[in-house]
């Protein structure tokens, strides 16, 4: 009889999402879902009418490996527009298999082993597998809600020579702030003069509220030769499930993250890919989503006024972050667990998103890119707590 294989595991202690938990147990309990980060209402039509006119005229065989040109120009044309900056269609933007893709394709193609790659916690739980698997070492620097307040002096004593990269996220999930120009300039002084690549993610660029406007790090002088942005077609255009978004970075940068992307999907989806193109050279629906998510959020905020949450007010994203302290001394997961089965409404606990989440820690994040309906249902139901 054969010996059994002996399998060594690259990520012996990562398990099912938080986000696919989550969602199972709402689902197995019937509860309204506010947890996971997907809206409950479909995308333009105009847009479905476009991906599948493609789809029936034939766009259905390999698209270019950087991507379909006509939407690459169409991406060149709306940074452009949102940031006032140019950028090659050709040899700087990048078609990518949804922004996780992008963001493993650019860790994998700078990120060497035994190299380190700082993250700011609370953090997307993407980033730090990620880094793992190509032997990299996830460094964290712990930022503390409701403000979430980097500390340059903290950051500044975790760089050395083997940082190869720092990860950013703005707007950010969960923390839902934002960056603003003193964070950028702040980070600018402090890799000067360093060969340290900055990850920007950055998929929520277009849902920043109460006037602000999005600051990309592509903006910088100081950076945008050393930055990956990336961005997710599926957040902006309610399409989530289409796993499409793309990576922008100079032309030096851009040929090596294509070399990993080449061999990691080759290319993705041609007819969304010529979908998304006629769709954009015909809406720019991007530029009323802030409007449009405000109210949603400022909704959900008043609908929970009189409640015991109290709200951490959300800068950006599709997400508000809720202390739950007065409510409950639970840790956030049991809270979690005991607001599926016992109230049958589902949040994510916040401490999902720290690699080792702080002592005492009671917030949960709602999403609020859900309709008035589900919206006022899950507000009547927290309400009852």
């Amino acid at each position: 009889m054969d010996k059994p294989i002996t399998i060594t595991s690259k990520l012996p202690d990562v398990g099912t999402t938080i986000f696919t938990v989550v969602s199972a147990k709402a689902e197995e309990y019937g509860a309204i879902n506010l947890a996971q980060g997907f809206p409950n209402y479909d995308c333009d039509n105009l847009l479905k009418d476009h991906v599948s006119k493609s789809l029936y005229d034939g766009k259905n065989q390999y698209a270019p490996m950087a991507g379909l040109l006509a939407l690459r120009d169409e991406i060149s044309l709306k940074m452009q527009i949102t940031q006032a900056l140019s950028f090659s269609s050709a040899d700087e933007i990048t078609i990518t298999a949804g922004a996780t893709q992008a963001l493993f394709s650019a860790i994998t193609a700078f990120v060497h082993p035994g190299e380190e790659v700082i993250i700011i916690e609370p953090a997307y739980d993407s980033y730090a597998p990620a880094i793992r698997a190509v032997g990299g070492i996830p460094v964290y620097l712990t930022t503390l809600s409701p403000y979430f307040t980097i500390d340059w002096h903290e950051l500044r004593s975790l760089i050395h020579s083997n940082t190869r990269m720092v990860i950013i996220n703005t707007p950010g999930n969960p923390s839902t702030k934002i960056w603003r120009h003193d964070d950028f300039e702040q980070l600018s002084l402090l890799i000067e003069g360093t060969n340290i690549i900055i990850l920007s993610d950055e998929v929520y660029e277009h849902l920043v509220y109460d006037g602000v406007k999005h600051m990309s790090a592509l903006s910088f002088p100081a950076l945008r030769e050393r930055t990956l942005a990336v961005y997710s077609f599926g957040k902006t255009f309610h399409s989530t499930g289409w796993k499409i978004g793309y990576c922008i970075a100079s032309s030096e940068l851009t040929r090596e993250f294509r070399k990993v992307h080449q061999f990691n999907v080759f290319c993705v989806s041609s007819f969304v890919q010529h979908g998304l193109a006629a769709y954009l050279r015909e809406s720019n629906t991007w530029s009323n989503l802030p409007q449009f998510y405000q109210e949603k959020r400022d909704l959900l905020l008043q609908l929970l006024s009189k409640s015991h949450l109290k709200p951490v007010l959300s800068e950006g994203s599709f997400f508000n972050l809720f202390d739950y302290s007065e409510i409950s001394d639970l840790n956030d997961m049991d809270f979690v667990n005991e607001l599926i089965v016992k109230h049958k409404i589902a949040a994510i606990p916040l401490s999902a998103f720290y690699h080792r989440p702080p002592t005492h820690l009671r917030y949960i994040r709602l999403c609020f890119a859900k309709t008035e309906e589900t919206l006022r249902h899950g507000a009547k139901l927290l309400l009852n707590i």
